[in-house]
């Protein structure tokens, strides 16, 4: 039996081309303001990679009605709120959290941000980038962040395998201009969805947002490049590190939500680990002791994904630790999901769904980030999908995404040369 859902969803388009969403919450005490855009590592080239993730931190420096960073942010925390921003691969961010009463101010900063935001102050922002950028180095300044290196491997020469913050020697170049031209080309109403959820009423969003945001222009809506993975793996990347333990991802290309075999793939995730009863934790590290922490995930993107299995663990284990991940794989590769087994991953993903009523940052994620791309998936329609997979369907979608073939595997630490070819056997082995 379908949990009747008990927000309201609305959807509209403003007179410029900007996509509205509102999701009404009368039954919370908050508001959240949050803006999307087609902006990131995925829309640039080698010559511009990082330049989103600068201008999302220009945008703090202010506005033509703000005019510097203390004035903007006084101006929203005096409200009650903060403005929380990311730069993603497929898209940014921008999101305020308020008292309902606060939205029509929210509304009215956010429209003069994205209207005339001010870029001053370059020079004072660089340094804080280039700081951000030496989180992800080693004392020699070599590249030692498993994510941009696992998927720089992945998705070579595209720009899904680019650093979201890019290289420092582009940072250190961009000038206002670049800023600005970035902006112009990528922050038009056609290129953003807006969504308010929280205690509010569609009709006066509406009205709030269209004046709000009168001021943006049109501009166009931005197509990047396709994700066409490159079946030929698997693939192996070793970077030393003089760490105490050695970090390992496990990447697969795996399926956009679109794909009929996506709720199947789901359900595949929660079974593999969603608990510490699941295989994942419960092998490797209740019984084995092989790592204190393992994790299994899905990251999403418009047209593919990536299923990601993430661990870290002393030098010398990482061969055992690598075997038993694989046999958790290869296991589910062959054998039927047991129901019962298969049935309480479904109901815990169903549990969530229904607790995300109360989150409103993510039923803004939800509609909001969806609606840049197509048209967001309904509560009732995603417990369908999931109630109708199936162990056979489990099973072949983990045939189908767990290949070697869409393997990459990226392991930083202080491995001598004998484990880093061992590990490198076992990669080249699995699934055989």
């Amino acid at each position: 039996m379908s949990v009747p859902v008990p927000y309201r969803l609305f959807g509209d388009n403003l007179s410029n081309g900007l996509t509205l969403s509102t999701v009404e919450t009368p039954y919370l005490h908050s508001a959240t303001v949050a803006l999307y855009v087609r902006a990131g590592s995925r829309y640039e080239t080698p010559k511009t990679n990082g330049l989103s993730h600068f201008v999302e931190h220009m945008l703090f420096r202010g506005s033509k009605g703000y005019p510097d960073s203390l004035a903007l942010n006084r101006a929203i925390e005096e409200r009650g709120g903060t403005l929380y921003a990311e730069t993603g691969r497929d898209y940014s961010l921008y999101q305020i959290s308020v008292h309902p009463r606060e939205v029509p101010s929210a509304l009215a900063i956010l429209g003069d941000l994205f209207a005339e935001p001010a870029f001053r102050d370059i020079e004072r922002e660089r340094p804080i980038i280039l700081e951000e950028i030496l989180e992800d180095l080693d004392d020699r300044g070599r590249k030692i962040s498993i994510d941009d290196i696992s998927r720089a491997a992945a998705f070579p020469g595209h720009p899904l395998g680019y650093s979201i913050i890019g290289p420092a020697r582009n940072v250190r170049r961009f000038t206002t201009g670049d800023v600005r031209g970035h902006f112009e080309r990528f922050y038009g109403a056609r290129n953003m969805a807006l969504c308010v959820g929280g205690q509010v009423i569609h009709r006066e969003v509406k009205a709030l947002a269209s004046k709000a945001f009168r001021r943006v222009p049109p501009g166009r809506r931005a197509r990047p490049l396709v994700a066409r993975p490159s079946l030929v793996g698997p693939r192996f990347r070793c970077v030393w590190n003089d760490s105490a333990q050695t970090q390992v991802q496990m990447l697969f290309y795996a399926l956009p939500d679109w794909d009929p075999a996506y709720p199947a793939l789901a359900a595949l995730l929660r079974v593999i680990d969603d608990g510490m009863s699941t295989p994942l934790h419960y092998q490797i590290c209740d019984q084995k002791g092989l790592a204190y922490h393992v994790a299994a995930s899905l990251e999403p993107f418009h047209d593919t994904a990536l299923v990601e299995v993430d661990a870290a663990c002393a030098h010398a284990k990482l061969p055992e630790l690598l075997r038993e991940i694989f046999g958790v794989l290869n296991h589910f590769r062959t054998s039927l999901v047991a129901n019962d087994v298969l049935e309480k991953a479904k109901n815990r993903y169903l549990g969530d769904l229904e607790a995300g009523f109360d989150d409103l940052g993510g039923l803004c994620g939800w509609f909001g980030a969806a609606d840049l791309f197509q048209r967001p998936r309904t509560h009732e329609e995603l417990v369908k999908r999931m109630k109708g997979v199936t162990a056979e369907q489990v099973r072949r979608v983990a045939r189908r995404v767990l290949d070697p073939q869409r393997l990459t595997v990226a392991a930083v630490g202080a491995l001598d040369r004998k484990t880093a070819r061992q590990v490198a056997r076992q990669v080249d082995d699995f699934g055989g």
